[in-house]
């Protein structure tokens, strides 16, 4: 059916896939009225398209209905059935669905579900429907997820090349989610090979066909980039591929521009106060990659994918910024307010946390609960004063992790805050006023705080253990007086599920409480993972407090200590002591290669030059180069694609500049999928 490799004409039904129905000429003519002119919603190279309403079982559902034009159509019986083979076989949440066809007599039509929002193309150069910049990345990015999903396989034995791309055939639904449409020019290729090509004779569309497949006749994936390249650049510009000011068309005329620094100047003038500076330099960065002639030096579809979202969520930053800006009267911009919780004082509030110690309690309860007083005479002896044995991890600058088992057996994570000599009034009030805070905060992926010490400079803090420990111990085994303890190894979906737990956690403290909290801390030894591989953080930060309020340990900076110890913090830390949202997501980024490598963050053990966890193993997350770098304790029993994912995560949030970095919740998006990704073997 499928000869040399190409999607052909079929004149057989079998092997489609159940989804895809085979509705009679009568059902169709009922669905438009007889083709009644008054519902064409379309026109295009294989003919009119026009808005029905048809019965699925027991369900009238609206359709786009394509029906093929003999007298104006370059298209025919190839391309019709190319395109149902090809969307029988693909089900994706960014490719517009094949709900059916009928092939009677010299009729052929397709049936596919409505779009209300109809084409980008008529969205941008025909409609008066002003798109914001944000609703413009959002656009590209559905698009670019469908081009990927085509590409990368998924689901199919086969990579599909698009060969159409443009902006007619990316529609809108009525979220403005955008999906990729018309198949009828599609071509298969093998997957995981980027230099394999398919002869074919050209075909495609002005304006948006690559020159290199055009001249060579060797059609790639990379043709389909380089389409996708020419429709960012539209969505920037507004203008269309042979807009008749061009003299060589619109990504000749984009690539000269740049060249000449006009980079601002041919920005749609509509959108140009919402981009900043940075986000427009990488918009156009990623673009002009996927119009480079050579098809090897363009860009995977997965890497557009993950740059632009990285600049949707700098946008989404950039415009909520410019909000907070406007709505701050002149002169009047206050310092931040600590109190989020109104409260009585933080003595009566702590008063009322404390009873009387009978035992542990109950695991995985929700933390509005009181919390127990420990004497430091009992932390003292579980911890053996607080000595090597018990030593865990060094936290923040402020702080140090140890392990204790209770009188009653249960074990507990104990962190140390290192507050010198100062008095009670100067650190423990704020200190009273955090664990009033904490007590407050309720999510399933943050870790329950049992009790505390509070004893002139020592302020102490207790949690909870889970059975299995914290994943520092479990990837790196229990520090012991003769060593270290090797630890569970963790297969590869446990780790996934690690992994999505942490960042939950960290979305919630970001995203979900208000005002939003900064951890500060983000480490291996502060994610306790629990029997079932769920994970849960643990947090207590000392970081943002309000300078007003703060007493002066707080806000201590050491920035020689930094250009001698690897850290968690990310390098701005260092230059400015200051720590944020992204400081979290690049830690957590730490923590993701420390999943992915099995290394710790610095190990004196390793060959020269593999010292430093994150300066080895940021050149190799490239998707070609990720194998290099995975633990070799899994043995290889993960599948690549998902390996790769991770890593491109992990790159993301370790980026040097923090504006690069994405927010915690485009970081669960990304993750969510792995939790279902299985070993390639697995799927044989």
């Amino acid at each position: 059916m499928f000869p040399n490799g190409d999607i052909e004409a079929s004149t057989s039904t079998a092997g489609l896939s159940q989804t895809c129905c085979r509705f009679e000429f009568d059902e169709i003519l009922l669905a438009t009225e007889n083709f009644n002119e008054s519902l064409v919603v379309g026109k295009g190279g294989f003919g009119k398209v026009y808005k029905g309403n048809i019965r699925i079982g027991t369900t009238q559902v609206d359709v786009a209905i394509k029906r093929l034009d003999y007298l104006i159509s370059k298209q025919g019986a190839t391309e019709f059935w190319a395109e149902v083979e090809t969307l029988s076989k693909l089900r994706h949440a960014y490719l517009v669905s094949l709900v059916g066809y009928c092939n009677y007599e010299k009729e052929m039509i397709l049936v596919y579900e409505y779009m209300p929002y109809g084409t980008l193309e008529d969205r941008l150069h025909k409609l008066d429907t002003p798109l914001s910049w944000i609703e413009r990345l959002k656009i590209c990015i559905g698009a670019a997820r469908g081009l990927d999903y085509l590409h990368t396989g998924t689901g199919t034995k086969v990579g599909v090349i698009h060969r159409d791309v443009k902006s007619s055939n990316i529609l809108l639904d009525e979220s403005w989610t955008a999906k990729i449409s018309d198949f009828g020019l599609a071509k298969k290729g093998p997957i995981n090979k980027p230099s394999t090509y398919v002869n074919t004779f050209v075909k495609g569309t002005f304006g948006y066909l690559d020159p290199n497949y055009f001249a060579t006749g060797k059609l790639t994936r990379k043709s389909d980039v380089y389409a996708f390249g020419v429709v960012l650049f539209e969505v920037l510009c507004q203008k269309q591929p042979l807009d008749e000011s061009f003299e060589c068309g619109l990504a000749t005329w984009i690539q000269d521009s740049i060249k000449e620094g006009n980079l601002k100047q041919i920005v749609y003038s509509g959108i140009r106060s919402e981009i900043s500076p940075k986000c427009l330099k990488g918009f156009a960065r990623i673009a002009q990659r996927c119009l480079n002639y050579h098809p090897n030096q363009r860009p995977t579809m997965t890497e557009v994918v993950f740059s632009l979202e990285s600049l949707l969520a700098q946008s989404v930053s950039f415009s909520q910024q410019k909000t907070n800006n406007w709505l701050q009267a002149p002169g009047k911009i206050l310092g931040r307010i600590f109190d989020a919780f109104p409260s009585n004082s933080p003595g009566e509030n702590l008063a009322s946390m404390r009873e009387p110690r009978t035992g542990g309690a109950a695991k995985n309860e929700v933390p509005q609960k009181q919390l127990t007083l420990l004497s430091l005479d009992e932390l003292n002896k579980i911890t053996e004063y607080f000595g090597i044995k018990s030593f865990i991890d060094e936290g923040s600058l402020s702080c140090r992790v140890f392990r204790g088992k209770l009188s009653n057996g249960e074990e507990v994570i104990i962190k140390k805050f290192n507050t010198g000599s100062l008095t009670d009034s100067e650190s423990g009030s704020d200190f009273k006023k955090r664990l009033s805070m904490i007590s407050r905060l309720k999510n399933e992926y943050l870790s329950q705080l049992f009790g505390y010490c509070l004893v002139k400079e020592n302020l102490i803090l207790v949690y909870q253990c889970s059975t299995m420990g914290c994943l520092h111990d479990i990837l790196h085994g229990r520090r012991g007086g003769e060593g270290d303890e090797p630890g569970l190894v963790l297969n590869w979906a446990q780790r996934v599920k690690v992994a999505y737990g942490a960042a939950r956690g960290l979305e919630y403290l970001h995203e979900k409480v208000q005002p939003s909290i900064v951890h500060g801390d983000v480490r291996s030894s502060n994610v306790l993972v629990f029997d079932d591989f769920e994970s849960k953080i643990v947090y207590f930060s000392l970081s943002n407090f309000s300078s007003d309020n703060a007493a002066p340990w707080y806000n201590e900076v050491h920035p020689t200590k930094f250009a001698r110890l690897e850290s968690y913090h990310p390098p701005e830390y260092a230059m400015t002591g200051q720590l944020t949202q992204q400081s979290d997501v690049y830690s957590f980024g730490v923590v993701l290669l420390e999943l992915l490598t099995g290394r710790r963050l610095f190990d004196i053990t390793m060959p020269i030059g593999q010292h430093s966890l994150i300066k080895w193993a940021t050149p190799r997350l490239s998707e070609d180069q990720v194998k290099e770098c995975v633990d070799p304790r899994l043995n290889d029993d993960f599948h690549p694609k998902a390996v790769a994912q991770m890593a491109r995560i992990a790159a993301l949030c370790v980026q040097d500049d923090a504006d690069c970095r994405p927010h915690m919740n485009s970081v669960v998006n990304w993750m969510r999928p792995l939790l279902n990704s299985k070993p390639a073997a697995s799927e044989s």
